[in-house]
């Protein structure tokens, strides 16, 4: 039997390792020196050497062939295990200085896709040239693992337990209506009066329909709206709320160039919605220098515009 306590004063040198798992694989020196590119004698003398470091006989020598004896072969299912191991360690460290490479799968919703996540996009795939990305947009929610995405960039806090997440930028959803909606139906001073206003409606990705929950001074407070438009996409909605026809909850980002120039009016501004932009994928950034490399750019894009976010 092998002396675990001279196994371990006396760590076998990998080479010595490697060359044993060559001839244990071939039952033969002369066949391992040939795989090897070495002599015979050399593949002798590095079997010598490591059965000395570990204190066991690893083969049976006849004159024809050699034999694994029974602590041959556990050194060598062990071995296996190292070397598989050293692969692995190698292939992280790796992925952690290489250019990235090879298909991105990219996932965002339709208003955050085109304004931002897209024009970032564009960009990384100019440093990196060896990326080949492919960007979806949709206002739903998707399953990662199942639908093959490398990286969902998405609105809300609400994330899955299983998914990991990295804040890209803090956001918030704000109340909004054109000066023209608001000379014609008046300027709501409650959250509770927005049942009896026009409102536009959209359906976005996790979000109840119909069902704007948002903080205020006494904490989240909930509120049923309606209107006689709705839509599953934010840019149209925004559209119809520049347009006059209702008031609309969007985010700081989609609507601050409209605020700024005055086609909409921010109103009930003690009330937010909490809508931070995050990252989200399913394993850790060190497995995956092209998802890794894809969050540090989106953050750093994200910070460079932080005022319109």
């Amino acid at each position: 039997m092998m002396d675990k306590t001279r196994f371990v004063n006396n760590l076998p040198n990998l080479d010595d390792l490697r060359v044993f798992v060559v001839v244990a694989r071939r039952s033969s020196f002369a066949a391992a020196a040939s795989e090897l590119g070495v002599s015979p004698a050399y593949v002798s003398k590095r079997i010598q050497l490591l059965e000395q470091s570990i204190g066991v006989r690893l083969l049976h020598r006849t004159t024809r062939r050699v034999a694994v004896t029974d602590d041959g072969e556990r050194v060598y299912h062990w071995a296996l295990h190292i070397f598989d191991a050293v692969e692995q360690m190698s292939d992280e460290v790796s992925a952690l200085r290489q250019e990235p490479r090879g298909q991105l799968h990219v996932v965002s919703s339709f208003g955050l896709g085109r304004r931002h996540v897209g024009p970032a996009l564009s960009e990384l795939s100019r440093r990196y040239p060896a990326l080949d990305i492919r960007f979806d947009m949709f206002d739903r929610l998707v399953d990662l693992i199942e639908e093959g995405y490398d990286l969902d960039i998405r609105i809300g806090d609400h994330i899955a337990p299983n998914l990991i997440a990295k804040l890209l930028a803090n956001n918030a959803r704000v109340l909004c209506a054109s000066p023209e909606y608001l000379q014609r139906h008046g300027e709501p001073r409650t959250l509770a009066e927005l049942a009896g206003h026009e409102c536009l409606v959209i359906k976005e990705r996790d979000h109840p329909f119909g069902l704007w929950r948002l903080q205020g001074p006494q904490g989240e407070e909930s509120v049923k709206v309606t209107g006689a438009l709705s839509a599953n996409h934010g840019e149209v909605v925004h559209q119809w709320g520049i347009d006059g026809r209702g008031i609309l909850l969007r985010s700081q980002w989609d609507v601050r160039e409209s605020l700024e120039n005055g086609k909409l009016v921010h109103i009930l501004q003690d009330y937010r919605q909490q809508a931070n932009i995050w990252a989200v994928y399913a394993a850790p950034l060190a497995n995956s220098a092209k998802v890794r490399v894809t969050v540090e750019h989106l953050r750093q894009y994200f910070d460079e515009r932080r005022s319109e976010t």
